[in-house]
């Protein structure tokens, strides 16, 4: 099996601080050791996958490399009783994809303590069209209930909600009961969103409106922000007293330009959604409720797919902001 060939995106580093990208052919034997080898049938396309392939040094630092967080299939090979060929599995976070070669080629090799699964009520396609995103939406959308915020508390606002995480938490907090307020700078995707089962559609601009003064109307129960920045700073001072954001993303800064009157004053919560270290136990309840209660039927809508040697246009576009919902990409035949 280690001399098996296989297709994969490569970035390599020809120049300090220049980075190409390829699709070439890599062999199980370029892999690093773990316990399970997995055929990947799917990947998808995530905003750390496109820094990955841009070389960017925060997520990325040893090349030639072969990105994607999120990886999806069979297993190929197993040296543990746990895992036996044949089985279906997903595997997101960790280290995949970043410095570990990841789902953008046809087979990973990853330590066993990284493996999930495929629960029941999933397909493989179906698990990436979720992915990482999904997994993270799914996290705050817990996170949120966790903390008492319930379906009868008030508005919820999603920021980036066009996005891959925005558009599942939109999805997963409608199909859970709640009025959902969703945020983006793509107005003209307000069908896109309505659809999802968004009560309403707001401009960036909206959201901001305000955000100047240090406390703003009080007006979100709680909320999703996977922007950052001054997007999550205006949030906190709309939110009312009591109220709960999650914060999982940096799409907008990594700073937050906030004073402490949000919590001092209102008693909001601010809380952060980590799912690339999540232990296993938790990971295995949400995806365990994302294939059955939490099952959402517009997965199909939420998704385009592409190929691998289509990925290269996906990553520019994803980086000009110009996706919407997920990308997923078949690797297989």
């Amino acid at each position: 099996m280690e001399d098996t060939v296989f297709k994969a995106m490569i970035v390599e580093e020809p120049q300090k601080g220049t980075f190409t990208r390829r699709i070439g052919e890599r062999r199980i034997s370029d892999l690093p050791p773990g316990e399970v080898v997995i055929r990947v049938h799917y990947s998808s396309l995530n905003y750390k996958d496109a820094l990955s392939a841009t070389g960017n040094p925060g997520v990325s630092r040893n090349f030639p490399h072969t990105p994607g967080i999120d990886a999806a299939g069979e297993v190929a090979a197993s040296s543990t009783k746990t895992l036996v060929p044949g089985d279906r599995v997903i595997v997101t976070g960790y280290d995949l994809g970043m410095n570990t070669p990841g789902g953008f080629g046809r087979y990973i090799r990853v330590p066993a303590a990284w493996v999930l699964k495929l629960p029941p009520g999933l397909s493989l396609r179906d698990s990436m069209i979720l992915g990482t995103a999904g997994f993270t939406a799914a996290l705050s959308v817990l996170r949120l209930m966790d903390a008492g915020v319930r379906p009868g508390s008030g508005d919820i606002i999603v920021s980036g909600a066009t996005g891959s995480v925005g558009s599942i938490a939109v999805a997963l907090l409608a199909h859970a009961g709640y009025r959902v307020v969703a945020a983006s700078g793509k107005t003209h995707e307000q069908e896109f969103l309505l659809a999802l089962g968004a009560s309403e559609v707001i401009s960036r601009e909206e959201l901001l409106k305000g955000s100047e003064r240090p406390l703003m109307k009080e007006r979100w129960a709680g909320a999703v922000d996977v922007v950052g920045g001054t997007t999550l700073a205006a949030i906190l001072k709309a939110t009312r007293y009591g109220g709960v954001v999650t914060c999982c993303g940096l799409v907008g800064s990594t700073e937050l330009p906030v004073n402490v009157f949000p919590f001092i004053l209102r008693g909001v919560s601010l809380l952060g959604i980590d799912s690339a270290e999540c232990p296993m136990g938790p990971r295995v309840a949400v995806w365990n409720r994302l294939a059955d209660d939490w099952k959402l039927n517009s997965l199909a809508e939420l998704a385009v797919e592409c190929r691998l040697e289509e990925l290269e246009q996906k990553i520019q576009t994803m980086l000009h902001g110009g996706l919407r919902g997920r990308t997923v990409v078949k690797l297989a035949d």
